[in-house]
């Protein structure tokens, strides 16, 4: 099949994959309506094994409830700070997660591990590809959050039964990601992990095998 996109379309998409970052710091200006139901969509059609499309999407804008989550995130950010000792501790203290109450959205995005019944096609095989599916349908989202001029930043600091408890999320439902979503004046142009020193970018040539693991490619 041809390639039907431009080049300049071409050179849009990689835009937007290479200068999507994870932003942590937000403006209180309002999100339109329209851009969260176009990044919804985007969502909506990201691709799903056996086209099971087991996301579901919570829309947060009450401060009550960004208040309680971003309780949640703390509480569970400085339970995990034991494990890093030092500088390390120092820079993981400094991870922001009052982007949750910043941002004038939060959407909670779910993985129903049920829907589609019992027999799926690809998750007979392998279970893991409903969060897969919504893995992708998260991706997608910071993709159209970035073509839209928004920043959205990923929580992943939480304890799963805290943020059910909060957005009254079914026990057999999995809270797979907090995202926090509006404008911001700092989008940081490398990865803030990046920037701090966390780790670098590893060599894309040093994950690539052939024919077999840990095989480099022959002469």
């Amino acid at each position: 099949m041809k390639n039907k996109c431009s080049e300049a379309e071409r050179q849009a998409v990689y835009k937007a994959i290479f200068n999507r970052r994870d932003v942590r710091s937000f403006r209180h200006d309002p999100v339109s309506e329209e851009a969260v139901k176009r990044i919804l969509q985007a969502a909506h059609h990201a691709p799903s094994v056996g086209f099971m499309q087991p996301w579901n999407f919570i829309i947060i804008s009450a401060e009550e409830k960004k208040e309680q989550l971003a309780w949640a995130a703390e509480k569970e950010r400085k339970a995990l700070a034991i494990h890093y000792e030092g500088e390390r501790e120092t820079q993981f203290l400094q991870l922001k997660v009052e982007g949750l109450k910043e941002a004038p959205l939060t959407i909670c995005v779910t993985c129903d591990p049920t829907k589609g019944g019992s027999h799926v096609l690809g998750r007979n095989s392998i279970p893991e590809t409903d969060m897969l599916s919504t893995a992708c349908a998260i991706q997608n989202m910071w993709l159209a959050a970035y073509a839209e001029g928004l920043a959205m930043g990923w929580v992943s600091f939480y304890k799963k039964n805290d943020v059910r408890d909060i957005l009254n999320i079914p026990p057999h439902i999995d809270p797979t990601a907090l995202l926090s979503l509006g404008y911001t004046d700092n989008y940081p142009e490398k990865p803030i992990l990046e920037t701090m020193n966390w780790e670098q970018r590893q060599s894309l040539q040093q994950r690539i095998f052939f024919d077999e693991w840990d095989q480099a490619k022959k002469p």
